[in-house]
């Protein structure tokens, strides 16, 4: 019988996606399905401490172990940013249009492009000690959205070798190569789950 962890996010493109790439192995339940409306305000200074803020205030909720993502968009030319603020980059209730629209004003004229999403995982209530597990994807800013497939930054990221955005490329190949991806890889690779 498969674990069943709590994924501690509201967003339900993340949810999806963890449920695609770890379904397999493990029983992935929403704070919908706790009723768990905490929503904790990440204060961290990385994204590792903004996770575990996320883990801890929902394993209040649960005594199911808990999976929490902090992950984010850091573009060379603009010293990282957004960074830990990539959902609220353009204000605290921006939605993902005003803040992809933020990123590419603040890109305007500026030839160097690279970017690189990040994802860290927090796994909270397996052992004694919390769990991380770091991936990356780099790629590049192109100069106007494409596709609709994705959401955050996806229509203007091109992961390296791809000439499409990840909004272009859709789900299944997005899902096979993604900073979130890589993550998982790692903890399902941990020995953490019989696979």
């Amino acid at each position: 019988m498969k674990p069943s962890w709590v994924f501690a996010s509201n967003n339900r493109h993340k949810l999806d996606e963890v449920r695609e790439i770890l379904g397999l192995h493990v029983n992935i339940v929403s704070l919908k399905d706790i009723d768990c409306t905490v929503n904790p305000d990440e204060t961290g200074l990385t994204f590792e401490e903004n996770a575990l803020i996320k883990c801890k205030a929902v394993s209040e909720y649960t005594q199911l172990p808990v999976l929490a993502d902090d992950s984010g968009l850091n573009v060379l030319a603009l010293n990282g940013n957004p960074g830990l603020k990539s959902v609220r980059f353009a204000g605290e209730n921006a939605t993902d249009k005003d803040n992809l629209l933020k990123l590419l004003a603040e890109m305007e004229g500026v030839k160097d492009r690279r970017a690189h999403f990040t994802a860290c995982l927090c796994l909270y209530g397996v052992g004694t000690n919390p769990l991380f597990f770091h991936g990356e994807v780099h790629g590049e800013i192109i100069y106007e959205p494409k596709g609709d497939m994705g959401f955050g930054y996806d229509p203007v990221f091109v992961p390296d070798g791809f000439g499409e955005t990840f909004a272009e490329l859709g789900a299944e190949i997005k899902n096979s190569i993604s900073h979130r991806k890589l993550a998982l890889n790692k903890l399902l690779s941990s020995g953490l789950l019989s696979i």
